[in-house]
């Protein structure tokens, strides 16, 4: 898996380099991607929805305050910042 930049002001030019530096190294899985979960934070702009559907993914919001939608990825985040 490939490790993407980090920063603790993501905002959508930031988020949208990120997704293309991620198709760029997956590109041989990124037909496995049917669909991305996003929230509705402000990071995920339409840039970053244009990169995924040039590639043929689909950008799947999440409704707001629902935490057991994104469970695992929020399980994942808190074990990366932890260690």
């Amino acid at each position: 898996m490939p490790i993407l930049g980090v920063t603790a002001n993501p905002d959508g030019p930031w988020t949208a380099q990120q997704i293309r530096h991620l198709l760029m190294t997956s590109v041989d899985r990124a037909a496995d991607f049917g669909s991305w979960s996003v929230t509705g934070a402000g990071q995920f702009t339409a840039s970053f929805d244009a990169v995924l559907a040039s590639t043929g993914i689909a950008a799947v919001k999440i409704s707001p305050r629902s935490p057991r939608a994104n469970a695992y990825a929020q399980r994942f985040v808190l074990s990366a910042r932890t260690e």
